[in-house]
């Protein structure tokens, strides 16, 4: 199996206009798509696209309407000149649990018949139910990958849109590390970083990952609306959001 498991951390930190810091342990899935059906047959708590203890749904990524996640990927590098011949896609997210699931941010490792990254994607979604899919070509195969970009989706209700972005990502091997500052007027407002250690993934490091975690997917949108309350409470600003989309995506150089 090429697909892992990472156990590791969350943090958030924000600076402006006051300062506010959490951090949460969570486990999160590096599956390669090829994969599922696979992972399907051989983990008995795990299921494709069917309920389980654990479980991974296509509609909870990508077009978002149960289609497949290989076509989306492929149709979207084609769109933006990058070759979908021969490619392997990786996903990193967090999977379902007991059937729920929040994903602020999932990750496509694209790769090409080399094993040479030539793409990622950055699928971000919000609390409203709507997603937006930032798109970088990789020109340089290297271990950290950075990207920079505008801030095209309404994300917190306590951070205005003019905003940019600054994206810092490992390379995918024993350790993975995701890293978002964010900055308004050239000045870093807010921090967000996942990482983890690598682990097998299949029935026995699964089921530790999942005791560990037990509730991790509840855990996580919980704690999302209590810090927004936290927020709240502090006094922070609320910005209300503006336009509705549901699922955009947008090609950056």
């Amino acid at each position: 199996m090429i697909s892992s498991i990472y156990n590791g951390t969350v943090i958030h930190k924000r600076f402006k206009p006051k300062t506010h810091f959490f951090k949460y342990s969570v486990f999160s899935l590096l599956i390669d798509l090829s994969e599922l059906d696979q992972l399907d047959k051989n983990i008995k708590f795990f299921s494709f696209n069917k309920f389980n203890l654990i479980s991974f749904f296509e509609k909870d990524h990508g077009n978002r309407d149960g289609s497949s996640l290989i076509s989306w990927v492929k149709k979207n590098l084609n769109e933006n000149d990058i070759s979908s011949t021969d490619i392997k896609i990786k996903l990193l997210c967090y999977p379902r649990i007991f059937g729920y699931v929040f994903n602020p941010l999932s990750v496509f490792f694209i790769y090409d018949v080399n094993d040479k990254l030539i793409a990622i994607l950055y699928e971000v979604k919000n609390t409203f139910g709507e997603q937006h899919t930032y798109i970088f070509k990789v020109e340089d195969d290297t271990k950290l990958f950075q990207h920079n970009c505008t801030k095209k989706f309404h994300v917190s209700p306590f951070i205005e849109m003019d905003c940019n972005y600054f994206f810092r990502i490992l390379k995918p091997c024993e350790r993975i590390s995701v890293i978002i500052d964010q900055y308004q007027s050239n000045e870093k407002i807010l921090y967000a970083s996942q990482d983890g250690k690598r682990e097998d993934l299949n029935s026995r490091e699964l089921l530790k990952s999942y005791i560990k975690h037990p509730l991790m997917t509840f855990k996580i949108i919980s704690a999302i609306h209590f810090e927004a309350f936290k927020l709240w409470t502090k006094g922070i600003k609320f910005i209300h959001k503006k336009l509705k989309i549901k699922n955009n995506i947008t090609f950056e150089s």
